[in-house]
C-alpha cells in the first residue's frame, strides 16, 4: 500500500509512505479477551506519540531490523498487536487476536536531519509519528537522505501508560540489537482489582470523587486553540528552579510550580482561576515491594490545584511548590489508588474522566489549565536498536483535552537537561517564549552536533 505523503500547507509534499505492512507476533496468539483494569477505564479513547531519531544507523534496512525484532518482541507483549473492541457492557477491552502492528516504511523526500525543526512539531513530529487508523499500535520508519532514520510509535493509552510503553521499547531494541532480554510483562489484574463491589455512598466523599468524574456529569471543556512545542531546559535552569522552591521539593514539583504561574500570567480576564494537575504513577504506592514493576496497563491518578489567577501571580515560588507537593503526596498513597479502583467500580459501566483534563476549575468556572506528566523515566539510552543510542528522542501528544499538557523528558545527551514537550494555548506559549530562562529554543545543533543551519525549506 503507498500513499501520496503527508503535505504542507503550501501543498508540498514532505514524506512519502513507500509501503506499510502488518507485523504480527512470532508465534501464534491463542485469541481471547483480556479485560481493561478500573484504573484503564479512566483513560479516554487517546493516542500517544513517541518517537526517536537516529543520526547514522549502519548501511541495510533499518526497517527490516525493525519488523524483525518487532514480531518477536510481540511474543511477549501480545496485548500491543490486539484490537480495543466493546464488551456486552459497552466498555473498552482488549482482543487479544494476534491481528499485529501496521508498520510505515517513509522517505523524507531528500530531507537531511538537520533540516528537522524538531521545536515545531506541527511542521515536523506530526508527520514522523503515525496516525494509528487500526489495532492498539503503530509504527513509522522514515528514512532521511543523510542515512538517517526516526522511528515514530503511536499507542492507545486506554491499554497502557508510558511506564509500560518503556518496557516495550526496552525489550524491542534488545530484540534488535540481541542484548539479553528484560523481564516479560505480566498482566494480571489482580493489584488493581476491586476490593469488593462498593455501593456508590461508600465513595461519596473521598478523594477519587473529587478528582474524578462520571461523563454525564462532566461539563464539556472549554473550545480552547493549541499551540505544540518542544523546548530544551538546561540543567542548571532546573536546579535554579528546585533552590527556589525551597528544601525537600522535586524537580518536578519545582518546574511544575514555576510552571502553574506562567499559566497565570497568561491567563485572560474570564479565566478567574488557574488549574494544575499532575499525572502520578501508583505502582510504588500500591506495592512498595517492587511486585508491580513489570506490570503492563495503567496505573494512574491526576490530582489538581485550583488557584485564583491574581493570587498566584503573586506568590512566592516556594509557596506555590508547597502547594503543589500537599495534593500530589494526598494522592500519592496506596490507600487513594485502592480507592480509585473501588469508586470507579460504582460508577460502571459509564464512562469516567479526570477533572483535570476539562479545563475547569474547582467550582466548574473556566480555567487556564493544565496538566503536567513526567517522562523523565523515557530510557532513551535503552532504545538502542543496534546502532548506537538516538541522537534526540520526544513524546507526541497534541490532545484533544480541556487543559494543556505538558511533557519533561531527559536529555539524551545525559547532561541534566531536559527536553520538554509542550501542547498549550498560544497566550501560554508567548510567555514562556518571553522569560530570559527555562524554556529555550530546539537547535538543530543541539540535537545533531555542529553543521549548517536548518534550511527549513521543507518545513521540517
Amino acid at each position: 500500500m503507498v500513499s501520496d505523503g503527508a503535505c504542507r500547507g503550501d501543498g508540498r509534499r514532505v514524506t512519502t509512505i513507500t509501503t506499510v505492512s502488518t507485523v504480527v507476533p512470532a508465534l501464534p496468539v491463542q485469541e481471547h479477551r483480556l479485560p481493561l483494569s478500573n484504573l484503564d477505564l479512566v483513560l479516554p479513547p487517546i493516542d500517544v506519540g513517541v518517537f526517536f531519531c537516529y543520526a547514522d544507523p549502519p548501511g541495510g534496512s533499518a526497517a527490516a531490523v525493525l519488523k524483525a525484532a518487532l514480531a518477536k518482541t510481540l511474543v511477549a507483549y501480545y496485548p500491543l498487536a490486539g484490537e480495543v473492541v466493546a464488551n456486552a457492557a459497552g466498555e473498552p477491552e482488549l482482543l487479544c487476536s494476534g491481528r499485529g502492528v501496521d508498520v510505515a516504511e517513509a522517505s523524507a523526500d531528500g530531507a537531511e536531519l538537520r533540516d528537522l525543526r524538531l521545536g515545531l512539531p506541527d511542521e515536523s513530529v506530526e508527520q514522523l509519528v503515525p496516525k494509528k487508523k487500526a489495532g492498539v499500535m503503530s509504527v513509522q520508519v522514515t528514512k532521511f537522505k543523510c542515512g538517517g532514520v526516526v522511528v515514530g510509535c503511536t499507542f492507545d493509552h486506554r491499554v497502557c501508560d508510558a511506564y509500560s510503553f518503556n518496557m516495550f521499547l526496552v525489550a524491542w531494541a534488545a530484540a534488535a540489537s540481541g542484548g539479553p532480554a528484560p523481564p516479560s510483562p505480566y498482566f494480571h489484574r489482580s493489584f488493581v482489582a476491586p476490593r469488593h463491589p462498593p455501593a456508590p455512598h461508600q465513595c461519596t466523599g473521598t478523594l477519587a470523587e473529587r478528582l474524578f468524574v462520571p461523563i454525564s456529569r462532566a461539563a464539556a471543556p472549554p473550545a480552547t486553540a493549541a499551540a505544540n512545542r518542544i523546548y530544551r531546559v538546561a540543567a542548571a535552569d532546573v536546579a535554579a528552579l528546585q533552590s527556589s522552591a525551597g528544601p525537600g521539593r522535586t524537580k518536578l514539583e519545582s518546574f511544575t510550580a514555576h510552571l502553574w504561574q506562567l499559566h497565570a500570567r497568561a491567563a485572560s480576564p474570564r479565566q478567574r482561576s488557574c488549574s494544575m494537575g499532575v499525572v502520578v504513577d501508583g505502582r510504588t504506592r500500591l506495592r512498595r515491594d517492587g511486585a508491580m514493576s513489570a506490570y503492563f496497563g495503567n496505573v494512574l491518578t491526576i490530582p489538581y490545584g485550583a488557584v485564583a489567577t491574581d493570587s498566584l501571580r503573586g506568590m512566592a515560588l516556594a509557596d506555590v511548590a508547597g502547594d503543589v507537593h500537599r495534593w500530589v503526596a494526598e494522592a500519592a498513597t496506596g490507600n487513594h489508588f485502592r480507592e480509585l479502583v473501588d469508586w470507579v467500580e460504582a460508577q460502571r459501566p459509564e464512562p469516567t474522566v479526570a477533572r483535570a483534563y476539562l479545563g475547569r476549575g474547582y467550582r466548574g468556572e473556566d480555567a487556564m489549565a493544565c496538566v503536567v506528566s513526567s517522562g523523565l523515566r523515557l530510557p532513551v539510552g535503552e532504545v538502542d536498536f543496534g546502532w548506537g543510542r538516538p541522537a534526540f528522542a520526544s513524546y507526541h501528544f497534541p490532545w484533544p483535552g480541556g487543559a494543556g499538557y505538558v511533557m519533561p523528558m531527559p536529555s539524551v545527551r545525559g547532561d541534566g537537561d531536559w527536553v520538554v514537550y509542550v501542547h498549550a494555548a498560544p497566550e501560554v506559549v508567548e510567555v514562556m517564549e518571553a522569560e530570559p530562562t527555562v524554556f529555550r529554543a530546539l537547535e538543530s545543533s543541539y540535537m545533531f552536533g555542529p553543521g549548517e543551519a536548518p534550511s527549513g525549506r521543507l518545513g521540517i
